[in-house]
Order: C-alpha cells, then sequence, then structure tokens
C-alpha cells in the first residue's frame, strides 16, 4: 500500500530548515515549477529562485528558496538549497528594503554602465520572493482536497 506521505527535508549549507512528512510539495525549478506528490517518479533537477510550498494536513506552509538542488527519491525529496527561509523567519522590512533598493538600481537605467544588471535582476528576485513568502505569514489553512 502506498503511503499519502513522503518526508521533505530542506537545508542549506548552514542549517536544516524544514524537515517533515508532507501530502504534496511545489518547487522552483530552473525551468519553471514542479508539483510532487506521494509516489513521484526519481528525479533530480537544478532549483530556480522562488517559493516552495508544501501541504501539512489542512495547512499550506511556505519557505523562500534561490538555488540549489532537489532529489525525489521514493518516500523522500531533499531539497539542498543555497539559501532558504521559512515565512514565520523572514524580516518584512527587511525585504521591502531589499526590493526597493534593487528597483531603485533598475531605474537608474544606462546611466552605470559598470551595473551588473543579471546580478541586479536576481537580486530583485530573490528580495520579491522573500517579501511575498513573508507575506504569507508561515501557514495559511485551507481545505484538504
Amino acid at each position: 500500500m502506498a503511503s499519502d506521505t513522503f518526508t521533505l527535508e530542506v537545508v542549506t549549507p548552514e542549517r536544516a530548515v524544514v524537515r517533515e512528512p508532507v501530502a504534496e510539495m511545489q518547487l522552483p525549478g530552473r525551468e519553471g515549477y514542479l508539483g510532487i506528490l506521494p509516489g513521484h517518479t526519481p528525479l533530480l533537477t537544478e532549483l530556480g529562485i522562488g517559493t516552495l510550498s508544501y501541504r501539512k494536513g489542512n495547512q499550506t506552509v511556505y519557505v523562500a528558496i534561490a538555488g540549489g538542488f532537489a532529489e525525489v527519491l521514493s518516500g523522500r525529496v531533499l531539497v539542498l538549497a543555497d539559501a532558504a527561509q521559512r515565512a514565520d523567519e523572514i524580516d518584512e522590512v527587511r525585504a521591502r528594503t531589499a526590493v526597493a533598493d534593487a528597483e531603485k538600481v533598475l531605474s537608474s537605467g544606462a546611466s552605470n554602465a559598470s551595473t551588473d544588471w543579471d546580478a541586479v535582476l536576481q537580486s530583485l528576485a530573490r528580495a520579491q520572493t522573500w517579501l511575498d513568502v513573508a507575506t504569507h505569514g508561515g501557514a495559511v489553512s485551507r481545505p484538504a482536497h
């Protein structure tokens, strides 16, 4: 009989962020979002910047993720993220400031030829993700399907 949950582990080089049984999850792959349910085919994927979400009971929990890899195995998903934070850990004011700072650099346009535009866009994407996740407040109740 197949299990209706799998173990999700999210770790960064500094710490373990999540380790718990979940019913489903979505994660930001490099080329788009992936949905994972129990019994998913094994895979290895590169992560992008975005929101990892998972369902545990009737709650959806949100985690901001930036870079790394995810490995899906039988009964387990291991996320090795370059950076990750749960919604309840994110400083919303700091995230808003980082978004505003990146937007200010972008709005300066071509006035500074030495600007690394790819790095600025990456910073903006990361800051916006952290802000989006922070506004979810950690967990939001919703009916289970």
